[in-house]
Formats: structure tokens, C-alpha cells, sequence
């Protein structure tokens, strides 16, 4: 199965693994990439999904992966294909497409049809299994010890530990914040604590979901019901996405009262509050705030410094060579990393990434191209009105004359170069980038980023051109303006 970065819609059929072998080249650090991707995309996506691919070769210009199932495969590549290759591409520029096979896994028929697992055989903690959903055990890295506190989230964390103390004190408990602030790491940590003596079930709502349809296929709602509603403590992270889903929200409404008929602990993640939550029943919304709603906001900034010295200090301690982060390095990420945790420590990995590549500390305009994406995130959101408006002045021509069909040499380049740069600073797909270019073709798009790239491998001029336009991009103010 071939997958370029340009055009992920032709994804249809798994490789074959004849010819491959004339273009092997050293292989990559796939275990650096995997770090990356985790922090990149969250825990969550990674364990269900992203842990699963290996890496099999590395050559010319792609490499070659692999994955279980066709599922997978189709799950990975339809969602999660560009920030992959993007991931990759840090490491390796040269990379412009992926290349997956499919394993050759048996699986038995017991093992299919095998829908819920005795939690006795678990440590006390329920999972569902199927053959393309293995459900995340409770992770025991992330406890209370390690959450690191602040006044942002101190509310959160004295409820977590409340809840923990005493089962039922607060029911439920429903944690809300913005991504990456910690929540799914409380959730956790109250698992942790609970299946000491306690049966507990930790789920995300989109995996809820898909047991509910999966049971209803297979004629197995009574198990359904018996398996969710036999449990002391039952932790459901991300409950936003049960939007909809009318059936499956009659389903919830009535395993939630059960539960708390029967006295055990309701604990529940979402990015907003009850009230805030769209296409849920008013009754459902009614019963989360019923008990303790408590937010997390994003973290200031002492808690921010708090974050980057400990997170340094355990990365440090995980290498012999004992890389050390500068405090000026680190006031750095801590002052300009603020939307949420999981960016920050992002931040922390590639910097350390960056040191055990090149085995030195970066200085500050270094750091500033290796987080590049990250800062500023808020204020300094890249458009293509602002790529388009930056490279016209750059080139001295009119935003009209770039749109135009016009095809003389002066106005080509700029046009080429600003939809190289929209290709590569915005998560923009090649039609939305084809219609802010006077609708043009997706293939014209194509044309025009691997025209640029070429040039690139040639000119010198052109890559720094390339680079100054960057620079005014993604740092656009009166000090940086040409």
C-alpha cells in the first residue's frame, strides 16, 4: 500500500514486499518517533492505535511499516497519516511517504468471539477485548505521586484523592479542562488506588460506543448490560464524544442509574462542562451535574517551571550521558509553551531529542526552530491569507496577480513558493489549499510543492528565501517584517 504526504485518497492496497530491498539505507530511531508521536497525539490514540505499527525498512525517500489488520492500517492512514509523516519528516527530510504490509496474524476463533474477560484474571481490572480494540489497562506510571499540582488544577486533584479515600463521596465526579491538562492522568490515578479493593473499569466513551453498536450486532446486549453494570467504580474518559447516538444514550442513562442505585463511584472526563455539552440528553447532563463538577485551567506560570524541572530531571535520569537542559533553555519553554501540559512536556522531549542527535544543548534560536510549531500557539496562528500576503510582499507582486491564471515566469514562483509554505506551516488538505488558490487542482498543488522541493536540492538562494519567508511566518512582527 503506497501512501504519499500529497495524496492520502489512493491508500487502497497493502505493499508487496518483492522489490523493496534495492533501496535500504540506514534505519531510523523508531523509538524516538514513537516517543514523539505519543506526545504529539495524546496516550490515548497512541496505545490504541499508533503502538501498533513496527517499523520494517528505511529507503531513498519513504519507508516501509507495518500494522496487525487492514482495520488498523485503514483507521491509522485515514486519520493520523499526515501528523505521522510530519513526526517523521523532523527526523528525516527526505521522507515524503509511508508504505504499510499486513501482518500475517492467526487469530483464533475463541478468541473473536470472545467478548468480556473474568477481571479476577486482571488484577481486579475490567478490560473488553476484540480483535481490532484492545482495550488500555490502567497505567501505573500515571499516579498521584507524579501529577504535579498547581493552582489550576489543586481542586481537581484534592476531589481525585477525596474520591480515592472515600468511595461514593462524591458521585459522580466530573473532571473538565481543555487537552492535555491531566485529565485522563487523574482518572488513572483514581483507578489505581480503587482496584485495590475494588473492581474497576476504565473506558473511553468512543470505545463505550463501540460495544454498545458490536453488541447490538451480535444479539449480545444482555451481556452488555450485565458486564458495564457490574462493576464498584467505573471511570470514562473524553465523555463529550457520546454525542447523538440516541439509542446508545438510553443505553448509558439507564447503566448510570444503575450504578448509583447500587452505590459505586461514577468518575467522568470531559473538555467542557455538563452544561456545555452538545446533542446530550438533558436528562444525562442533568445527572453529571449532580455531583462534583470541578475544571482544570491551564497551568500558570510557576506550575508550568514546575512541570519542565521535573519532567527534565526524569528524562535526564533515563540516559548515561546526562544531557542537562540550561535554566535558560527551560524559563524559555516555560514562558512560551502555555496552552496546555501535554505540549509542554512535547516540548521537553524534542529538546532533549534534539541534544542526544547533535550531543549539544541548543541555544535559544535553535530551540526556537525545533518548537516552531508550538510557540505562540494562541496568538500566532498561521493562515494562508497571512502566507499568500507575506510572500507577495517578499516577491513584490500583488495578492491579485499570484491568484491570477497567468503564467509568466515572475508570477509562478510566488505562487509555487506560497503554496509550498501553506503545504508545509498549515494541516491544510491539497483541495482546501487548491480553493484559496483560485481553485485550482489538488495535482496543481502536487506540482507546485515537489517543483519547490527540487529547486531547493539545487539552489542555495531558494532555500534561503524559503527560510526568511518561514521565519516572517511563523514569527510575524513589526521586528521581523521585510
Amino acid at each position: 500500500m503506497v501512501l504519499t504526504e500529497d495524496s492520502p485518497s489512493f491508500m487502497k492496497n497493502s505493499i508487496k514486499n518483492t522489490s523493496l530491498n534495492t533501496f535500504k539505507s540506514e534505519k531510523i530511531d523508531w523509538n524516538l518517533i514513537q516517543t514523539e508521536m505519543r506526545n504529539k497525539l495524546g496516550h490515548d490514540i497512541y496505545e490504541s492505535w499508533l503502538k501498533k505499527i513496527s517499523f520494517e525498512e528505511e529507503f531513498n525517500n519513504y519507508i516501509l511499516l507495518s500494522v496487525p489488520t487492514r482495520f488498523i492500517r485503514d483507521w491509522i492512514t485515514s486519520r493520523y497519516l499526515d501528523q505521522i509523516i510530519q513526526v517523521i519528516k523532523v527526523y528525516n527530510k527526505k521522507i515524503v511517504r509511508i508504505e504499510f504490509k499486513i501482518l500475517e496474524t492467526v487469530i483464533k476463533n475463541t478468541e473473536e468471539n470472545t467478548k468480556f474477560e473474568d477481571s479476577d484474571k486482571l488484577e481486579n481490572v475490567s478490560f473488553i477485548k476484540d480483535s481490532y480494540l484492545q482495550y488500555n489497562r490502567i497505567d501505573p506510571n500515571k499516579n498521584f505521586d507524579n501529577f504535579i499540582t498547581g493552582s489550576s488544577n489543586k481542586l481537581a486533584y484534592e476531589a481525585s484523592k477525596k474520591v480515592s479515600d472515600n468511595i461514593s463521596h462524591y458521585n459522580p465526579l466530573y473532571i473538565y479542562g481543555g487537552v492535555g491538562m491531566g485529565k485522563t492522568h487523574l482518572l488513572n490515578s483514581i483507578g489505581l488506588e480503587l482496584k485495590k479493593d475494588n473492581k474497576v473499569m476504565f473506558i473511553s466513551a468512543e470505545r463505550f460506543m463501540y460495544q454498545f453498536v458490536k453488541s447490538i450486532k451480535s444479539n449480545d446486549m444482555v451481556k452488555f448490560k450485565d458486564y458495564f453494570r457490574n462493576t464498584d467504580v467505573l471511570l470514562i474518559d473524553d465523555i463529550q464524544f457520546m454525542n447523538g447516538k440516541e439509542a446508545m444514550q438510553e443505553e448509558f442513562f439507564h447503566t448510570f442509574n444503575a450504578l448509583l442505585d447500587k452505590g459505586s463511584q461514577i468518575i467522568l472526563s470531559a473538555d467542557r462542562a455538563p452544561n456545555k455539552l452538545l446533542r446530550i440528553q438533558e436528562r444525562i447532563k442533568s445527572r453529571f451535574s449532580g455531583g462534583l463538577v470541578v475544571d482544570i485551567q491551564p497551568p500558570d506560570l510557576d506550575l508550568r517551571k514546575k512541570i519542565v524541572e521535573k519532567k527534565t530531571d526524569e528524562l535526564n535520569n533515563l540516559y548515561a550521558d546526562k544531557i542537562k537542559i540550561s535554566k535558560e533553555i527551560q524559563d524559555f519553554i516555560s514562558s512560551e509553551i502555555t496552552s496546555s501540559i501535554r505540549e509542554l512536556v512535547g516540548a521537553i522531549n524534542r529538546v532533549i531529542s534534539f541534544s542526544r542527535i547533535y550531543n549539544k544543548m541548543p541555544n535559544i534560536s535553535e530551540t526556537k526552530v525545533v518548537l516552531k510549531d508550538l510557540l505562540n500557539l494562541g496568538e500566532n496562528k498561521v493562515t494562508i491569507d497571512l502566507i499568500q500576503t507575506i510572500v507577495c510582499k517578499f516577491f513584490k507582486i500583488s495578492k491579485n496577480e499570484m491568484l491570477s491564471s497567468r503564467r509568466s515566469r515572475y508570477l509562478v514562483r510566488p505562487r509555487q513558493t506560497a503554496i509550498y509554505l501553506t503545504k508545509i506551516l498549515t494541516s491544510k488538505s491539497l483541495p482546501e489549499i487548491g480553493r484559496e488558490f483560485s481553485n485550482r487542482d489538488h495535482t496543481t498543488i502536487i506540482h507546485s510543492v515537489k517543483t519547490i522541493e527540487k529547486i531547493k536540492e539545487k539552489d542555495q538562494n531558494m532555500v534561503d528565501n524559503i527560510n526568511k519567508l518561514k521565519n516572517q511566518i511563523l514569527y510575524n512582527n513589526k521586528e521581523n517584517e521585510i
